[in-house]
């Protein structure tokens, strides 16, 4: 699908929630909310639900979870208009109760839809229920921070997840803060290793290379994990040239 062909459809998918009056979320929400983020980016954030800034504005993650999400992301050099950010569940539920399943399943065409069209080689998580839909039967207590693969009826056909706490979680328990950054660090190489999982025929591993001499100064840990940032979101030469107007808002 040509990057044309994915912002329609995306913009189609964002219509018609916009419309949705599938469950009893409609009924109380000010805006819904769809979606937003790059068209070609290969990975995708979910989160649960929006809340109350979410429902006031349309968008996702622009209240105090949302700011810490952007902290996060800049940890590796990346902008949320990087990636692509949406919930499982794209109306408010009221005073941001947990999403019940029959909402989440009524949303669940949407989400799968927007995946299909986005075809992502990561999904990270953000949450418990955002897991339970990629990553079921695990604990976020022990699944944060590790990966596994997708089933493709969620729509990524081809992806692994990655667990996160809910940035909404960090900002009550400073221990979980700290935990969320440390997972974000690792988000660059498990995109990498689901790109290599992509391929057809995978690379071989990588034989390490043999120690600088004393004299050389050796690459910190965290440019290494910079430089891993950096290349881990460019999909093509032709798209990592994109001009910055096809950077587009759903």
């Amino acid at each position: 699908m040509t990057q044309p062909e994915r912002r329609v459809a995306l913009e189609q998918i964002a219509n018609e929630v916009r419309a949705c009056t599938r469950c009893r979320l409609h009924q109380q929400r000010a805006r819904a909310v769809p979606g937003e983020g790059n068209p070609n980016t290969e990975v995708v954030f979910v989160g649960e639900a929006p809340g109350f800034n979410e429902d006031r504005e349309g968008r996702p993650f622009v209240g105090r979870a949302g700011a810490l999400l952007v902290r996060l992301l800049g940890a590796l050099g990346w902008r949320r208009e990087d990636v692509f950010i949406t919930n499982v569940v794209k109306c408010r539920p009221p005073e941001n109760r947990d999403p019940a399943a029959d909402e989440i399943a009524a949303c669940a065409p949407f989400l799968q839809r927007q995946l299909a069209v986005l075809d992502p080689a990561l999904v990270v998580t953000l949450g418990r229920f955002s897991m339970a839909s990629f990553m079921p039967g695990v604990r976020i207590s022990q699944a944060h921070g590790t990966m596994g693969p997708v089933d493709p009826a969620t729509g990524a056909a081809n992806a692994l997840a990655f667990a996160m706490y809910h940035p909404a979680a960090a900002l009550r328990a400073t221990e979980i803060e700290r935990a969320s950054f440390e997972d974000m660090a690792r988000v660059p190489d498990a995109l990498i290793e689901a790109r290599r999982r992509r391929e057809p025929h995978p690379a071989p591993a990588p034989v390490e290379p043999p120690p600088l001499p004393a004299s050389e100064p050796v690459p910190s840990q965290s440019a290494s994990r910079g430089a891993a940032a950096a290349d881990a979101l460019i999909r093509t030469p032709a798209e990592a040239d994109a001009p910055a107007d096809q950077l587009t808002l759903f």
